[in-house]
C-alpha cells in the first residue's frame, strides 16, 4: 500500500503499547508489575461521577457546540484567571478530546510545511509525531541531569532560525516529573518574546507537585508573554478522568476560532455529558485533588528510596507528576532491549527511555500501589544484578 509520506513519518506510541502489553499478559493470567502508567489508578471522584449521571437525566445527549458547552469555557475560563493569572475569557477557550486533540489541533493550525518547533529532550512521546503530521520539523534539543533536564534560555536561543514557529513547555514534564522554577520560567519567556515564538504550555499534570514546588505559567509573566502562550491542559491526571477524553485550549481568540473550525471537520463536539462531569470536577471541592497527590506522595519516596539502592541506576528525585526518569547508562544496555528483557524475565513493565529521546534512561510510574511498587522494585534489582 501507497500510505501519505506524513504517516510513514510517524512511529506509534510506545507508551500505549507497553502499557496494553502489560494488561495483555495480566489478564491471560500473568504476575506483572506494571510501572509503564501514564495514568493515575484511582477511580473518578464520586461528585463527579453524580454530575454525570445527572446530565444523562436532565438529557445532556445530544450535539453541542463544537467548541465546547458554554458553562464548561467559562468555567476554565475563571479557573485559568484565578489559578494561573491568566485573563483568558470563554471565547478563548476550546474544549477538546483530551490534551492530545489540544495539541493536535494547534499544531494543524499553526504549523506549515517546513516549520520547525523546538521540542527540549526527554519529551511526550507525542509532541514530535503531531509536528510531522502537520508537516513541520521537529527541533530536538537534549538536556541534562545537570540542569534537571529543563532546557536553559541560552539552549532555546541556540536552537532559534528563521524557520522557528512554535517552542514546547511541559511543567511538570512527562517523563522526568521535574518542574521549571519561577524564574527559569521568567527567563524563557524573555527569549520567546524577544523572537516573537509562539509557546505552548502543556499544564497537564500542574495540580500534582511535591515538596514546595511552584507551577507558573509562561503566560502569566508579561502582557507580551501573555499574547504569544498557547496552553493546553485536560482533567485526566488531577481528577483521575483519563478515559473520559476531555481536554481544552486556551489562546488569542484567533487561534482558538481556528483551531474550532478544524475540530469541527474531525470529531465536532467532545462528549456532551462528559463535559458537565469535568465542570463538576472545576466547581466542586478539591479535596479529592489534595488525597490523590498525598498518596502519589508516599508512593514516590518509596520508590525513588528503592531506585537509588539499585546499583547502576541513577534518577533525579522528581518535584511534580507521578514519574521517575531512571538512568540505566551504566547497565551497558539500551532502553527498548532493557524494558523488554525485564518485562520477559521478571514482568516489570517499564517504558523505554527511547520514546521520549533519551536511550539511556527509562520511565516509570508510580501511579500503582505500594504493594505493586515493593514487589517491582524487588524484581528491577534482581534483574540488573544479573546484567
Amino acid at each position: 500500500m501507497d500510505w501519505a509520506t506524513r504517516v510513514m513519518r510517524v512511529t506509534p506510541s510506545v507508551t500505549l503499547a507497553m502499557d496494553a502489553k502489560a494488561k495483555a499478559m495480566r489478564a491471560a493470567g500473568e504476575d506483572v508489575c506494571s510501572f509503564s502508567a501514564g495514568e493515575p489508578d484511582f477511580d473518578t471522584p464520586a461528585h463527579i461521577r453524580e454530575a454525570v449521571k445527572t446530565a444523562l437525566d436532565q438529557g445532556k445527549t445530544r450535539y453541542g457546540p463544537a467548541a465546547g458547552e458554554p458553562a464548561l469555557r467559562q468555567a476554565i475560563a475563571t479557573k485559568l484567571n484565578s489559578d494561573n493569572h491568566l485573563p483568558y475569557r470563554a471565547e478563548n477557550i476550546l474544549v477538546t478530546n483530551g490534551g492530545k486533540q489540544a495539541l493536535f489541533n494547534l499544531m494543524l493550525a499553526l504549523i506549515n510545511p517546513g516549520d520547525e518547533v523546538i521540542i527540549p529532550a526527554p519529551y511526550w512521546v507525542s509532541y514530535p509525531e503531531m509536528v510531522h503530521l502537520a508537516s513541520g520539523t521537529p527541533v530536538i534539543v537534549a538536556t541534562t541531569p545537570e540542569t534537571g533536564y529543563r532546557i536553559t534560555p541560552a539552549q532555546l536561543e541556540e536552537a532559534i532560525t528563521p524557520r522557528t514557529r512554535l517552542f514546547v513547555l511541559n511543567s511538570p514534564s512527562n517523563p522526568t516529573g521535574m518542574v521549571y522554577t519561577p524564574e527559569e520560567i521568567r527567563e524563557l519567556a524573555a527569549v520567546v518574546v524577544r523572537h516573537q515564538l509562539w509557546v505552548v504550555s502543556d499544564e497537564i499534570y500542574e495540580k500534582i507537585l511535591y515538596d514546595g514546588a511552584q507551577h507558573l505559567s509562561i503566560g502569566a509573566v508579561s502582557g507580551a508573554a501573555f499574547e504569544r502562550t498557547i496552553v493546553c491542559s485536560g482533567f485526566a491526571k488531577a481528577y483521575a478522568m483519563t478515559g473520559w477524553r476531555v481536554g481544552y485550549l486556551a489562546g488569542a481568540t484567533e487561534i482558538i476560532k481556528v483551531a474550532t473550525k478544524i475540530q469541527s471537520h474531525s470529531t465536532s463536539n467532545v462528549c456532551t455529558f462528559a463535559q458537565y462531569g469535568a465542570l463538576a470536577a472545576l466547581e466542586g471541592s478539591q479535596t479529592c485533588v489534595a488525597e490523590m497527590v498525598a498518596a502519589f506522595r508516599e508512593r514516590r519516596a518509596y520508590m525513588y528510596a528503592g531506585i537509588c539502592e539499585i546499583p547502576r541506576l541513577r534518577c533525579l528525585k522528581p518535584n511534580g507528576a507521578f514519574y521517575l526518569f531512571v538512568d540505566i547508562g551504566e547497565t551497558g544496555i539500551g532502553s527498548v532491549e532493557f524494558c523488554d528483557r525485564l518485562l520477559a524475565e521478571e514482568k516489570v513493565a517499564a517504558v523505554p527511555g527511547k520514546a521520549f529521546g533519551m536511550d539511556d534512561h527509562i520511565r516509570l510510574s508510580y501511579a500503582t500501589d505500594l504493594a505493586t511498587i515493593e514487589k517491582g522494585l524487588t524484581r528491577l534489582a534482581k534483574f540488573v544484578q544479573r546484567l
